[in-house]
């Protein structure tokens, strides 16, 4: 039987708290999606929200989808209410899509105390509609909600509301941990039971597991080591309370892990790339840490792991990165030892081989300054600089010398608040000095400097300041606390470099940053 997988981004995910995609937006993910080459996309729930109307009607015209199928989601129809006769049943007739998914209740808590109706009532509104959808053409998957919880209290009535859909002709019921309370012991306890009690082969099941254990991809994991052939998810495990399992983890642990060729050929090189394209647009910074797609996901900072790195990349890496889309990397900080360092450089183009006295020299410098609570591990372009500054045919040339910068904060009568910043330097044998105001201390600094370089520089023009980050570093307190700026800049040009600076003066501390951030720029600027 063929391994679905079924993506429920654009309708479950869409539930997590502050996301909300608008019909462009959603048109947008349901094409990432297909690019990564699942099978089904669940779109919304036509009839109930109007923006998932809207979407299911510019989709028929708007969407050219290799290769997944779009999902119209709905409930079964309601209590005493004949199926041709309800409208939420109706609307997803007129979404037009080849594919229907219906939640059902299988907790016959849920059924008596949420409906209000009886099992034998619940039963029927999931056989007829489930029959007429099936006979207006449309392929049928149930949703069973809140099945484990159900099956757990009830399972003779549980095990009815699957045995009934498929009866009806539903192409896959879909165990739901609705609450997300299960272990993966538990599920497969319980995937093993339903099959004994009904005789249904597990191929027929669908998995969908909540977060809320942080055991939503074991789950799902387990579901299909007990037989289930559908797996639902969402991209990133984006959903309500802790979230949904992450179909990236999913699909790349059932491919990688267990070796079962659930996506096309080719699609499983796109995931990070369709990861961090999803959050861009539902506005939501890519989790780092994220498992297969995060940044951080196969970085390595520990002077051992980077040791055996250097000899065999895969003997510290469970996967090789790029069948995933990622890249490994290598992080600078106090544990590094000489291999970090040689394997970091050479990430950045700087080979160090031939430099021994240089690698020792940036190690010992590495560890002091980390000491000292400065941290490379975000910063690339300072780092770079540093390792530069000891090879005599790299060194970075230093666009200006610094006689002395001043910085006043001014708060008016009125209320307003000044900042004015001079700085007084020598630019290729010129003694410049330059004033500006700004919006804080760090940002009329950064002007004035600005000022006093254009003349000289013209490619300064392009720069900005894109990111400002300050932190207090730990085991420090108060208003005289040490602290750590990191600075990102942009070139216009989709480049963009971090560095960092360290200081218990913010301002010094941001002034390191800024110089790190005009060097690293004017220097790949070819000035």
């Amino acid at each position: 039987m063929t391994f679905q997988v079924y993506d429920t981004t654009l309708r479950d995910g869409a539930q997590r708290e502050g996301l909300s995609y608008s019909v462009i937006d959603k048109l947008a993910v349901a094409r990432l999606l297909d690019e990564f080459g699942v099978g089904f996309i669940e779109g919304g729930w036509p009839g109930a929200v109007p923006k998932d109307t809207e979407f299911f009607r510019r989709a028929r015209t708007e969407l050219d989808l290799r290769h997944a199928l779009l999902v119209a989601f709905g409930a079964t129809r309601k209590a005493g209410v004949a199926v041709a006769d309800d409208p939420q049943v109706r609307a997803l007739l007129d979404a037009q899509t080849p594919a229907v998914a219906l939640v059902a209740k299988a907790d016959i808590r849920h059924v008596e105390r949420a409906l209000r109706t009886t099992g034998a009532e619940n039963l029927a509104m999931v056989r007829d509609t489930v029959a007429h959808l099936v006979a207006q053409g449309r392929r049928v998957f149930v949703d069973g909600e809140h099945f484990f919880d159900g099956y757990r209290h009830d399972p003779a009535y549980t095990a009815s509301v699957v045995q009934t859909a498929l009866a009806a002709g539903a192409e896959r019921f879909v165990l739901c941990d609705t609450n997300g309370g299960m272990l993966p012991s538990q599920v497969t306890a319980a995937i093993v039971d339903l099959t004994t009690r009904t005789g249904i082969t597990p191929e027929l099941f669908g998995m969908h597991a909540q977060n809320d254990t942080a055991c939503a991809v074991a789950n799902t994991i387990a579901a299909v080591e007990a037989g289930v052939r559908h797996v639902q998810g969402t991209a990133n495990g984006y959903g309500e309370r802790p979230g949904n399992a992450d179909l990236f983890a999913v699909v790349a642990n059932l491919q990688l892990k267990l070796g079962l060729p659930v996506l096309p050929d080719g699609c499983l090189e796109q995931m990070v790339r369709v990861s961090h394209a999803i959050a861009e647009i539902a506005n939501i910074a890519p989790d780092t840490h994220q498992a297969y797609a995060g940044a951080a996901a196969f970085a390595h900072k520990a002077g051992l792991h980077a040791s055996a790195i250097k000899v065999d990349p895969l003997l510290y890496n469970h996967v090789d990165p790029s069948v995933v889309g990622n890249d490994m990397r290598i992080l600078v900080t106090e544990m590094a030892g000489r291999a970090s360092i040689e394997l970091k450089s050479r990430e950045l183009g700087l080979d160090l081989a031939g430099h021994p006295d240089a690698v020792s020299k940036v190690t010992t410098r590495v560890k002091e300054l980390e000491a000292g609570g400065w941290s490379f591990e975000a910063a690339d372009a300072s780092f770079e600089l540093l390792v530069r500054s000891e090879l005599p045919d790299a060194a970075p040339v230093r666009p200006f010398a610094l006689e002395s910068y001043r910085v006043l904060v001014e708060h008016r009568e009125d209320g307003a608040v000044v900042s004015e910043a001079t700085v007084k330097i020598r630019v290729r044998g010129e003694r410049v000095i330059a004033t500006a105001e700004g919006n804080g201390p760090v940002n009329a600094l950064d002007e004035a400097l600005r000022v006093g370089l254009s003349r000289y520089y013209p490619e300064l023009r392009h720069f900005e300041l894109a990111d400002y980050k300050v932190r207090i570093l730990e085991g420090t307190h108060g208003t005289g606390a040490v602290t750590r700026v990191l600075v990102e800049t942009a070139d216009g040009t989709g480049r963009d470099w971090t560095t960092v600076g360290v200081h218990p003066n913010v301002v010094e501390a941001s002034w390191h940053a800024l110089v790190d951030a005009l060097t690293y720029g004017l220097d790949r600027a070819r000035v």
